[in-house]
């Protein structure tokens, strides 16, 4: 063995590359998802009466809101929608059948005889309002589909459309204004003889709260003659 001691092979030392930053591949930003819309509600369902076309819809929709309204005011009442259609009915065809504006005012507005004791049955009953409702400085006269006196519509006038204001000759307003006087008293509708008791107050006359009731059961059948 020679006695030379091999020098080691040195090592070279690893290779450092530098390379140029690498830019990351441009991306097309998606696009934004919309939020989806609300589905619409499903339109109302309306009792057969209504959609026979017996009871115009802006009309329902008047006596409904006002059977809603005095649940609030008057919970003891528990007046059905029908009855206060079957007034509507019996006192001008539902507004000379569904007459009136999508906001409840009346297309042509509507008045009742002059009650000087010239018609037969029906009552004389001078001025109370100075002809502001009825337009008669000497008589008065009912007025609007649910023919309120002016005097009572003093007494029982309201809003039912919400439009801040008392229309007699709009049906929203006016057939809250007869719920409110069908209720008044403490009158529970619940009970058959107590609707008797409040038609009669709205007209004294049997024969013609045979007629609104009348009127009212065939809504609740659908079956109307």
């Amino acid at each position: 063995l020679s006695g030379n001691t091999l020098a080691p092979t040195p090592v070279s030392a690893p290779q450092v590359t530098s390379e140029a930053p690498t830019t990351p591949p441009s991306v097309t930003p998606a696009v934004k998802a919309h939020p989806l819309a609300p589905t619409p509600p499903p339109p109302p369902v309306r009792p057969a009466s209504v959609t026979t076309g017996a009871v115009p819809v802006t009309n329902y929709d008047a006596y409904e809101a006002a059977a809603k309204s005095v649940t609030s005011t008057h919970p003891r009442c528990g007046i059905d929608w029908k009855v206060i259609a079957g007034i509507g009915r019996v006192e001008s065809h539902h507004a000379d059948q569904g007459n009136v504006n999508p906001d409840g005012v009346l297309r042509s507005a509507i008045f009742g005889p002059r009650l000087d004791g010239s018609l037969a049955g029906n009552q004389v009953i001078g001025d109370t309002d100075g002809g502001e409702l009825d337009g008669d400085p000497v008589y008065d006269r009912a007025v609007g589909p649910m023919q309120f006196l002016p005097s009572t519509w003093k007494m029982y006038a309201a809003d039912g459309n919400g439009d801040g204001k008392a229309d007699v000759q709009n049906v929203f307003d006016a057939t809250l204004a007869a719920a409110r006087y069908l209720c008044s008293g403490g009158l529970n509708m619940r009970d058959p003889n107590q609707v008797m008791t409040a038609i009669l107050r709205y007209n004294n006359s049997v024969a013609y709260a045979q007629n609104v009731l009348g009127w009212a059961r065939a809504y609740a059948t659908g079956v109307v003659p």
